[in-house]
């Protein structure tokens, strides 16, 4: 059965309420670890408030400014017309999910996904394909509203502008519904996903773990001695790979000589002059000693991890 839960006037802090309650299509390629700028262990910390979600940076804020004109575009192009559904859409097969999606197609049984990206991403769209995150957000709107196709609309910025026709795979939604299910599992458990090395689990273990505790407890780490191992000897493998990389960058140096730049099938390499300016603190608090730089200075609380054999 389906139901909806309007958001026509509903506040961002309601929305964002209602968005921790279940997971929706953004989130659907973080479960199944097609997001590069998101993981697992943050969407989870997030779902349970532990972290703050995401601000809005300008790629989010363009996007959603863009919107409306990726939604004109596509129905330039296809000579079909698109209307909002301004609500969360729910579906019981599938209680730990929902969609909230960009627009559905009038007189069909499919719905559109508008998507703006920067030209740096052309790459991408070669050949026809687009990003295997896109398909994975399709699929599961297509989940929860129980729609046949799914619309991606693609504005290449300043480059292209593309669609796509995606059919519903009752095969992958299958797999993402019990990857979804089994995520939700974890939340309601509050049983955190296993780690991983991404920036996004680094900063979510930093939020959470902000600060250490007054404490003279030790603790005993031997359940962790293989992991420690691990990241011993890797440390050392990538010490040696950042000498060998020295070492060829500097051959290719000394090969250069005063030349900027130099090429050869695939490769091509700059080696040019370049001017830096910075502020030389000393320098300034020699030659204006009446001026006190406390007022100036921020102090940042942080918690550096060190590792060291005894």
């Amino acid at each position: 059965m389906i139901t909806t839960v309007s958001t026509a006037k509903m506040s961002h802090a309601e929305w964002l309420k209602h968005r921790k309650k279940a997971i929706g299509g953004s989130d659907a390629p973080t479960i199944v670890g097609l997001n590069h700028y998101s993981s697992p262990y943050e969407l989870w910390a997030e779902k349970l408030g532990r972290i703050p979600p995401k601000e809005e940076n300008e790629a989010m804020r363009l996007g959603h400014d863009l919107e409306d004109y990726v939604a004109k575009r596509f129905c330039e192009k296809k000579g079909k017309k698109v209307r909002r559904k301004k609500a969360m859409i729910y579906n019981s097969h599938y209680p730990f999910a929902h969609a909230n999606v960009d627009r559905l197609v009038v007189g069909e049984d499919a719905g559109l996904e508008c998507k703006t990206t920067s030209a740096l991403n052309m790459k991408k769209f070669k050949n026809g394909e687009y990003p295997a995150n896109y398909y994975v957000q399709c699929q599961h709107y297509m989940m929860v509203t129980g729609l046949k196709k799914w619309y991606l609309a693609v504005l290449v910025l300043g480059k292209e502008f593309l669609v796509f026709e995606i059919e519903r795979n009752e095969d992958d939604i299958e797999a993402l519904a019990q990857a979804e299910s089994y995520f939700w599992d974890l939340v309601k458990s509050k049983t955190p996903p296993a780690v991983d090395g991404s920036n996004a689990t680094t900063e979510a273990l930093g939020t959470i773990y902000k600060e250490s505790a007054e404490s003279n407890i030790i603790v005993d780490l031997t359940p962790l001695k293989t992991a420690l191992l691990i990241r011993n000897n890797a440390k050392a493998q990538i010490s040696e790979l950042e000498k060998l990389v020295a070492e060829k960058e500097n051959e290719i140096k000394s090969y250069m000589g005063e030349n900027p730049s130099g090429e050869c099938d695939g490769f091509v390499v700059s080696w040019k002059t370049q001017d830096r300016t910075i502020f030389d603190k000393k320098a300034f608090a020699k030659s204006r000693p009446d001026i006190r730089l406390d007022a100036f200075m921020k102090t940042s609380t942080s918690r550096p991890f060190k590792v060291s054999k005894i």
